[in-house]
């Protein structure tokens, strides 16, 4: 009988095991984990941290019973893999309950050991009140000292998803939080500037923003804790959450000899197997390739988790499955606000020294906007210069950005352009979209660069003296606030007072969110000026101030 053994039973590990038995009804499969739970859904931890999820039970996908029962899976939990012998072809494994070691076979195995978080060398991180959240017994800890301590400030150090979920639920358990961010941008997968609608809206809610300044160390008075900065500031809190990221879990791997690659995690096929034929890995521990930038990378999301246990299974079945690689579509909620992402950002592509891209913004409803209730969607889009393929997608908004950005996603993984963009067939009433979805919009406005309909202004040479900078809104409009410099002609003026404009200098000219500008821009075009439209308006132009990219 071929031996399965899988180390972890989380999500690549458990949708491995169960695919592997829907395959294979003649295999021993056996799954180790070192936790109580598994197949438990981490990424509702906050939410039960928040009350959001009020039963623990919720967060059980499966358990040892259910795996036995359905699919003759031995799962052993409190189990931990001590060692692997790759000659023999076993695995050391330890019973944390009793303490007793034992020598297990394999035939084939799966590495799914997850992975840690990050808990940075420096005093108080050890601190009872100090948490990390990457288990139910996590979660239910920092349950419990709220319940029994009743603090009334937190301080949440790290500014990603799970800091930014962890934000939500413990205001919404009426808490005071600060947010503290060593780098000068919270959301590190987005564009800076895609990044301050979300501030604005979290200080909005009474939290305490600080970017730029990371975690030195934990000081604690009594009940209080002192968090001090690297710049030497002191944020008081009853509770701190260390929510700086998660380190892939390779210890196995480099002791059993297996290759581990540049970005520290262990290195796969597109069978998910490692450097030795009969060990297979799968989810946050390992490298993978994304599809967009051609980088290695590793990507601790629980769907691309899944698919590659999947994969992993078919291969030892004999299957010629393959994994694709990543592009990070991801999404998270922030107190009603949506923020997604899906392939490449602009910062990501030019740390790979890609300059063949363009960036554009638009701010759309997310319905049509004779229809009550339309909300706007901040949405930039990156394509390729050369031939008009879909690079990335970022937005922000209230509703309808996941709708987007699934539909875009779905279009970078075909390899479509923004011609397709423009040509999708999207469902349509007023309640749900527009006869232009957003999607064909972005599309739309990426055709006009690439037909040189219109050519986009560098918003890094916003400062440029010598460019002229027109604003086409409504006098009242510009009166409420506009860019430095920037000149006003109202676009219902613009016909009769256009020869009034510099012919020998360069125009770059915007509006609200870039529609009017985009006429003007025509018209200007079209009598010999040099112009250039400043995507998305005074819109993105209050957005990258915010993020602190123009003057």
């Amino acid at each position: 009988m071929k031996r399965v053994l899988i180390v972890g039973g989380v999500a690549g590990g458990a949708s491995c095991a169960a695919r592997l038995r829907r395959l294979d009804e003649t295999c021993e499969i056996v799954v180790f984990d070192r936790g109580p739970y598994v197949s438990f859904a981490n990424c509702g931890l906050p939410y039960y941290v928040g009350n959001v999820i009020a039963d623990e039970r919720q967060l059980l996908v499966a358990s040892r019973e259910l795996f036995q029962q359905r699919f003759n899976i031995d799962v052993q939990t409190m189990t931990e893999v001590r060692s692997i012998n790759r000659e023999e072809r076993t695995i050391t494994v330890c019973d944390l309950q009793t303490g007793v070691e034992r020598v297990e076979r394999y035939d084939a195995l799966v590495l799914a050991p997850g992975a840690s978080p990050i808990r940075p060398d420096c005093p108080g991180v050890e601190l009872p009140g100090v948490f990390s959240v990457r288990s139910i017994p996590d979660s239910r800890a920092i349950r419990s000292w709220i319940e029994q301590n009743n603090p009334q400030r937190a301080v949440v150090v790290g500014g990603g998803f799970i800091g930014l979920e962890m934000v939500e639920n413990l205001t919404e358990r009426g808490l005071r939080v600060s947010l503290l961010e060593k780098l000068h941008q919270i959301l590190p997968p987005l564009d800076p500037e895609m990044c301050s609608w979300v501030v604005e809206h979290l200080q909005a809610r009474g939290v305490e923003v600080h970017v730029g300044d990371g975690l030195d160390h934990i000081e604690s008075e009594g009940s209080t804790f002192f968090v001090v900065t690297e710049k030497g500031h002191r944020h008081s809190a009853g509770l701190v959450i260390l929510a700086l990221g998660v380190r892939p879990e390779v210890h196995l791997a480099r002791q059993a000899g297996l290759t581990i690659g540049p970005k520290g995690g262990i290195i796969v096929d597109s069978q998910m197997r490692t450097s030795d034929p009969h060990i297979w890995a799968v989810g946050d521990a390992v490298e993978v390739q994304n599809l967009v930038t051609g980088q290695e990378t590793i990507l601790p999301l629980a769907g691309p988790a899944n698919r590659q246990g999947r994969v992993a299974a078919d291969s030892i079945a004999g299957r010629p499955s393959k994994f694709r690689g990543v592009q990070g579509t991801a999404v998270v909620g922030i107190f009603g606000l949506t923020v997604a992402c899906t392939g490449a950002t602009e910062k990501g592509l030019r740390r790979t020294g890609n300059t063949s891209f363009a960036a554009i913004y638009l701010h759309p409803g997310h319905h049509a906007s004779y229809f009550p209730g339309a909300k706007p969607i901040h949405l930039k889009l990156l394509f390729s210069l050369t031939d008009g393929k879909v690079l990335g997608a970022q937005a922000v908004g209230q509703e309808g950005v996941d709708k987007r950005i699934d539909v875009i996603a779905t279009a970078i993984q075909f390899g479509a352009t923004v011609e397709d963009l423009a040509e999708a067939e999207l469902c349509y009433a007023p309640q749900y979209g527009a006869a232009k979805d957003p999607v064909n919009l972005a599309g739309m406005i990426a055709q006009n660069v690439l037909r040189g309909d219109v050519e986009l202004a560098d918003w890094n040479n916003l400062d440029d003296k010598s460019v002229f900078l027109l604003d086409v809104r409504e006098a009242d409009e510009f009166a409420a606030g506009h860019i430095p410099r920037a000149n006003s002609i109202p676009l219902s003026q613009l016909r009769t007072r256009y020869a009034t404009l510099p012919r020998e200098r360069q125009i770059f000219v915007y509006c609200g969110v870039g529609q009017r500008a985009y006429f003007a821009a025509r018209f200007l075009g079209q009598q010999g000026f040099r112009v250039a439209n400043l995507s998305g308006g005074y819109t993105t132009y209050l957005a990258m101030r915010r993020a602190g990219l123009v003057p």
